[in-house]
Protein backbone atom coordinates (compact mmCIF):
# COMPACT_ATOMS: atom_id res chain seq x y z
CA UNK A 1 0.00 0.00 0.00
CA UNK A 2 1.50 3.23 -1.35
CA UNK A 3 1.12 6.94 0.08
CA UNK A 4 1.98 9.78 -0.98
CA UNK A 5 4.29 12.59 1.20
CA UNK A 6 3.44 15.81 0.89
CA UNK A 7 6.75 17.65 1.70
CA UNK A 8 8.96 14.68 0.11
CA UNK A 9 6.96 14.89 -2.70
CA UNK A 10 6.82 11.20 -3.92
CA UNK A 11 4.64 7.97 -2.61
CA UNK A 12 6.23 5.38 -0.51
CA UNK A 13 5.09 1.70 0.32
CA UNK A 14 3.57 1.94 3.93
CA UNK A 15 4.83 -1.34 5.56
CA UNK A 16 8.18 0.12 3.76
CA UNK A 17 8.55 3.22 5.74
CA UNK A 18 6.77 1.20 8.78
CA UNK A 19 9.24 -1.89 8.54
CA UNK A 20 12.23 1.04 8.80
CA UNK A 21 10.89 2.43 12.13
CA UNK A 22 10.11 -0.90 13.61
CA UNK A 23 14.14 -1.78 13.14
CA UNK A 24 14.89 1.20 13.99
CA UNK A 25 13.32 0.84 17.16
CA UNK A 26 14.36 -2.61 17.59
CA UNK A 27 18.34 -1.44 17.81
CA UNK A 28 17.01 1.65 19.44
CA UNK A 29 15.83 -0.63 22.72
CA UNK A 30 18.38 -3.01 21.96
CA UNK A 31 21.80 -1.04 22.12
CA UNK A 32 19.87 2.19 24.19
CA UNK A 33 20.19 4.67 21.52
CA UNK A 34 18.21 6.99 19.44
CA UNK A 35 18.52 5.52 16.37
CA UNK A 36 18.37 8.67 14.36
CA UNK A 37 21.93 7.99 13.29
CA UNK A 38 20.46 4.95 11.71
CA UNK A 39 17.22 6.25 10.49
CA UNK A 40 18.74 8.88 8.72
CA UNK A 41 20.37 7.12 6.25
CA UNK A 42 18.05 4.22 5.71
CA UNK A 43 15.61 7.30 4.79
CA UNK A 44 18.38 8.85 2.19
CA UNK A 45 19.11 5.15 1.05
CA UNK A 46 15.86 4.62 -0.23
CA UNK A 47 15.13 7.18 -1.76
CA UNK A 48 13.89 10.07 0.70
CA UNK A 49 15.72 13.52 0.33
CA UNK A 50 18.56 14.46 2.14
CA UNK A 51 16.97 17.54 3.72
CA UNK A 52 13.67 15.86 4.30
CA UNK A 53 15.17 12.72 5.75
CA UNK A 54 17.38 15.04 8.32
CA UNK A 55 14.71 17.19 9.16
CA UNK A 56 11.61 14.59 9.52
CA UNK A 57 14.13 12.37 11.99
CA UNK A 58 14.18 14.83 14.73
CA UNK A 59 10.06 14.83 15.57
CA UNK A 60 10.62 10.92 15.85
CA UNK A 61 13.52 11.60 18.47
CA UNK A 62 11.78 13.97 20.29
CA UNK A 63 8.28 11.13 20.62
CA UNK A 64 10.95 8.06 21.27
CA UNK A 65 12.83 10.36 24.11
CA UNK A 66 9.55 11.80 25.65
CA UNK A 67 8.68 8.31 26.47
CA UNK A 68 12.11 7.42 27.48
CA UNK A 69 12.05 10.58 29.83
CA UNK A 70 8.68 10.11 31.44
CA UNK A 71 9.97 6.67 32.61
CA UNK A 72 13.04 8.24 34.16
CA UNK A 73 11.34 11.01 35.25
CA UNK A 74 8.69 8.78 37.28
CA UNK A 75 11.87 7.17 39.21
CA UNK A 76 13.19 9.78 39.90
CA UNK A 77 16.93 9.07 37.80
CA UNK A 78 17.13 12.71 36.37
CA UNK A 79 19.48 15.31 37.49
CA UNK A 80 17.18 18.37 35.99
CA UNK A 81 20.04 20.91 36.77
CA UNK A 82 22.36 19.19 34.71
CA UNK A 83 20.04 18.24 32.09
CA UNK A 84 19.29 22.38 31.93
CA UNK A 85 22.62 23.21 31.37
CA UNK A 86 23.01 20.84 28.22
CA UNK A 87 19.95 22.29 26.97
CA UNK A 88 20.30 25.78 27.09
CA UNK A 89 23.64 24.63 25.47
CA UNK A 90 22.24 22.70 22.86
CA UNK A 91 19.34 25.32 21.84
CA UNK A 92 22.28 27.27 20.94
CA UNK A 93 23.57 24.52 18.85
CA UNK A 94 20.66 23.24 17.42
CA UNK A 95 20.15 26.90 16.01
CA UNK A 96 23.56 27.33 14.49
CA UNK A 97 22.84 24.05 13.12
CA UNK A 98 19.45 25.13 11.57
CA UNK A 99 21.06 28.20 10.28
CA UNK A 100 23.88 26.33 8.39
CA UNK A 101 21.35 23.67 7.40
CA UNK A 102 19.44 26.43 5.56
CA UNK A 103 22.61 27.95 4.18
CA UNK A 104 23.73 24.83 2.45
CA UNK A 105 20.53 24.05 1.18
CA UNK A 106 20.28 27.74 -0.22
CA UNK A 107 24.02 26.73 -1.90
CA UNK A 108 22.88 23.24 -3.07
CA UNK A 109 25.94 21.54 -0.92
CA UNK A 110 23.64 19.83 1.56
CA UNK A 111 23.53 16.45 0.56
CA UNK A 112 27.05 16.50 -0.07
CA UNK A 113 27.67 18.14 3.32
CA UNK A 114 25.65 15.56 5.00
CA UNK A 115 26.78 12.15 3.11
CA UNK A 116 30.79 13.42 4.36
CA UNK A 117 29.60 13.84 7.71
CA UNK A 118 27.81 10.69 7.87
CA UNK A 119 31.08 9.34 6.43
CA UNK A 120 33.82 10.91 8.44
CA UNK A 121 31.71 10.67 12.00
CA UNK A 122 30.04 7.15 12.00
CA UNK A 123 33.66 5.81 10.99
CA UNK A 124 35.47 7.64 13.16
CA UNK A 125 33.05 6.60 16.06
CA UNK A 126 32.32 3.46 14.73
CA UNK A 127 36.03 2.28 14.55
CA UNK A 128 36.64 3.32 18.09
CA UNK A 129 33.46 1.71 19.64
CA UNK A 130 34.80 -1.50 17.91
CA UNK A 131 37.76 -1.28 19.37
CA UNK A 132 36.80 -0.89 22.80
CA UNK A 133 34.57 -3.44 22.84
CA UNK A 134 36.89 -6.04 21.21
CA UNK A 135 39.29 -5.16 23.42
CA UNK A 136 37.46 -5.45 26.55
CA UNK A 137 35.91 -8.79 25.14
CA UNK A 138 39.67 -9.90 24.40
CA UNK A 139 40.94 -9.13 28.05
CA UNK A 140 37.93 -10.57 29.66
CA UNK A 141 38.77 -13.73 28.02
CA UNK A 142 42.65 -13.73 28.83
CA UNK A 143 41.45 -12.88 32.48
CA UNK A 144 39.27 -15.61 32.77
CA UNK A 145 41.69 -18.35 31.16
CA UNK A 146 44.29 -17.04 33.83
CA UNK A 147 41.79 -17.60 36.64
CA UNK A 148 42.08 -13.70 37.31
CA UNK A 149 39.06 -11.39 37.52
CA UNK A 150 38.19 -9.03 34.53
CA UNK A 151 39.93 -5.68 35.48
CA UNK A 152 37.86 -3.02 36.73
CA UNK A 153 36.25 -0.29 34.51
CA UNK A 154 37.11 3.20 35.39
CA UNK A 155 34.03 4.45 37.79
CA UNK A 156 31.94 7.49 37.64
CA UNK A 157 33.03 10.17 40.32
CA UNK A 158 36.36 9.92 39.72
CA UNK A 159 38.38 13.09 38.80
CA UNK A 160 40.42 14.14 35.48
CA UNK A 161 41.60 17.42 33.94
CA UNK A 162 38.40 18.49 33.22
CA UNK A 163 37.48 18.64 36.99
CA UNK A 164 40.31 21.36 37.02
CA UNK A 165 38.45 23.87 34.96
CA UNK A 166 37.14 27.08 36.55
CA UNK A 167 32.96 28.16 36.43
CA UNK A 168 32.61 25.33 38.22
CA UNK A 169 28.70 24.79 39.21
CA UNK A 170 27.27 21.89 42.22
CA UNK A 171 25.34 19.30 40.47
CA UNK A 172 23.68 17.55 43.39
CA UNK A 173 21.92 14.85 41.94
CA UNK A 174 24.58 13.34 40.29
CA UNK A 175 26.80 14.30 43.31
CA UNK A 176 29.44 16.54 41.34
CA UNK A 177 31.22 19.63 41.05
CA UNK A 178 32.58 20.36 37.60
CA UNK A 179 33.08 23.59 35.07
CA UNK A 180 29.91 24.19 33.37
CA UNK A 181 32.50 24.52 30.39
CA UNK A 182 32.58 20.92 29.10
CA UNK A 183 28.88 20.91 29.77
CA UNK A 184 28.12 23.68 27.63
CA UNK A 185 30.55 21.79 24.99
CA UNK A 186 29.15 18.79 24.91
CA UNK A 187 25.15 20.01 24.91
CA UNK A 188 26.50 22.57 22.22
CA UNK A 189 28.07 20.02 20.08
CA UNK A 190 24.72 17.62 20.57
CA UNK A 191 22.15 20.05 19.29
CA UNK A 192 24.35 21.50 16.25
CA UNK A 193 24.76 17.58 15.03
CA UNK A 194 21.10 16.86 15.68
CA UNK A 195 19.68 19.86 14.00
CA UNK A 196 22.48 19.01 11.04
CA UNK A 197 22.18 15.40 10.41
CA UNK A 198 19.19 14.49 12.57
CA UNK A 199 20.62 12.29 15.04
CA UNK A 200 19.63 12.32 18.66
CA UNK A 201 23.36 11.86 19.55
CA UNK A 202 22.86 9.97 22.88
CA UNK A 203 25.46 7.42 21.53
CA UNK A 204 27.76 10.23 22.56
CA UNK A 205 26.37 12.38 25.23
CA UNK A 206 26.38 9.37 27.38
CA UNK A 207 29.66 8.37 27.14
CA UNK A 208 30.78 12.03 27.43
CA UNK A 209 28.84 11.99 30.56
CA UNK A 210 30.37 8.80 31.99
CA UNK A 211 34.02 8.58 31.13
CA UNK A 212 34.37 13.02 30.58
CA UNK A 213 32.14 14.11 33.66
CA UNK A 214 31.88 11.23 35.59
CA UNK A 215 27.96 11.30 35.91
CA UNK A 216 27.15 8.55 37.61
CA UNK A 217 24.74 5.76 35.54
CA UNK A 218 21.79 5.34 36.97
CA UNK A 219 21.29 9.23 36.52
CA UNK A 220 22.86 9.70 32.60
CA UNK A 221 20.87 7.64 30.58
CA UNK A 222 17.21 10.02 31.67
CA UNK A 223 19.26 13.03 32.09
CA UNK A 224 20.93 12.64 28.29
CA UNK A 225 17.25 11.40 26.96
CA UNK A 226 15.68 14.84 28.90
CA UNK A 227 17.99 17.13 27.25
CA UNK A 228 17.93 15.50 23.20
CA UNK A 229 13.94 15.70 23.95
CA UNK A 230 14.02 19.48 24.42
CA UNK A 231 16.85 20.32 22.27
CA UNK A 232 14.72 17.84 19.27
CA UNK A 233 11.75 19.71 19.64
CA UNK A 234 14.07 23.39 19.07
CA UNK A 235 15.34 21.47 15.67
CA UNK A 236 11.94 20.38 14.56
CA UNK A 237 10.65 24.11 15.25
CA UNK A 238 13.69 25.30 13.43
CA UNK A 239 13.19 23.09 10.77
CA UNK A 240 10.02 23.74 10.02
CA UNK A 241 9.79 27.44 10.23
CA UNK A 242 13.23 28.15 8.30
CA UNK A 243 13.40 25.48 5.43
CA UNK A 244 9.76 23.68 5.79
CA UNK A 245 11.42 20.07 5.32
CA UNK A 246 9.70 18.34 7.87
CA UNK A 247 6.99 15.69 6.40
CA UNK A 248 4.86 15.11 9.07
CA UNK A 249 2.75 11.95 7.65
CA UNK A 250 6.55 9.78 7.27
CA UNK A 251 7.37 11.22 10.38
CA UNK A 252 4.18 9.41 12.25
CA UNK A 253 4.82 5.97 10.30
CA UNK A 254 8.34 5.67 11.77
CA UNK A 255 7.13 6.79 15.43
CA UNK A 256 4.47 3.76 15.34
CA UNK A 257 6.90 1.58 14.11
CA UNK A 258 9.65 2.85 16.61
CA UNK A 259 7.70 2.33 19.44
CA UNK A 260 6.91 -1.27 19.04
CA UNK A 261 10.04 -2.21 17.62
CA UNK A 262 11.67 -0.49 20.95
CA UNK A 263 9.65 -2.90 23.01
CA UNK A 264 10.98 -6.21 21.47
CA UNK A 265 14.60 -4.95 21.59
CA UNK A 266 14.56 -3.71 25.01
CA UNK A 267 13.64 -7.83 25.43
CA UNK A 268 16.60 -9.08 23.61
CA UNK A 269 19.04 -6.98 24.43
CA UNK A 270 18.49 -8.19 28.21
CA UNK A 271 20.09 -11.69 26.69
CA UNK A 272 23.50 -9.76 25.66
CA UNK A 273 26.04 -8.89 27.98
CA UNK A 274 27.43 -5.12 27.21
CA UNK A 275 30.72 -5.83 25.42
CA UNK A 276 29.07 -7.66 23.25
CA UNK A 277 26.38 -4.88 22.38
CA UNK A 278 28.98 -2.63 21.98
CA UNK A 279 30.88 -4.11 19.88
CA UNK A 280 27.57 -5.13 17.53
CA UNK A 281 27.03 -1.31 17.87
CA UNK A 282 30.21 -0.32 16.57
CA UNK A 283 29.64 -2.82 14.01
CA UNK A 284 26.12 -1.41 12.79
CA UNK A 285 27.54 2.20 12.86
CA UNK A 286 31.32 1.56 11.17
CA UNK A 287 29.13 -0.41 8.40
CA UNK A 288 26.59 2.99 7.79
CA UNK A 289 29.19 5.64 7.53
CA UNK A 290 30.96 2.92 4.99
CA UNK A 291 27.95 2.46 2.89
CA UNK A 292 27.94 6.83 2.66
CA UNK A 293 31.68 6.00 1.42
CA UNK A 294 30.60 3.59 -1.34
CA UNK A 295 27.84 6.32 -2.66
CA UNK A 296 29.98 9.15 -2.88
CA UNK A 297 33.15 7.17 -4.86
CA UNK A 298 30.46 5.02 -6.94
CA UNK A 299 29.26 7.38 -10.36
CA UNK A 300 25.61 8.75 -10.07
CA UNK A 301 22.96 6.67 -12.76
CA UNK A 302 22.38 10.33 -14.08
CA UNK A 303 24.75 12.96 -14.85
CA UNK A 304 23.97 15.97 -15.70
CA UNK A 305 25.48 19.56 -16.05
CA UNK A 306 24.21 23.10 -15.74
CA UNK A 307 25.21 25.69 -18.58
CA UNK A 308 23.78 28.82 -19.19
CA UNK A 309 21.93 29.39 -22.51
CA UNK A 310 22.79 32.79 -24.20
CA UNK A 311 20.40 33.26 -26.74
CA UNK A 312 20.38 36.04 -29.25
CA UNK A 313 17.28 38.04 -30.60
Amino acid sequence: MEIYLPIAELPVNVFTVFGMGAAVGFISGLFGVGGGFLLTPLLIFSGIPHPVAVATVTPQIVASSASGALSYWRRRLIDVKLAAFLFMAGAVGATIGAWLFAFLERLGQLDLVISLSYTVFLGSIGTLMLTEAVGAILRDRKARKSGRKPPAARRSGQHNWIHRLPFKVRFRQSRLYISVIPVFVIGGLIGFLGTLLGIGGGFIMVPALIYLLRVPTNVVIGTSLLQILGTMAIATLLHSVNTKTVDVVLALILMVGGVIGAQFGASFGLKLRGEHLRALLGLLVLGVGVRFLVNLMVEPDHLFTLTILAGGG
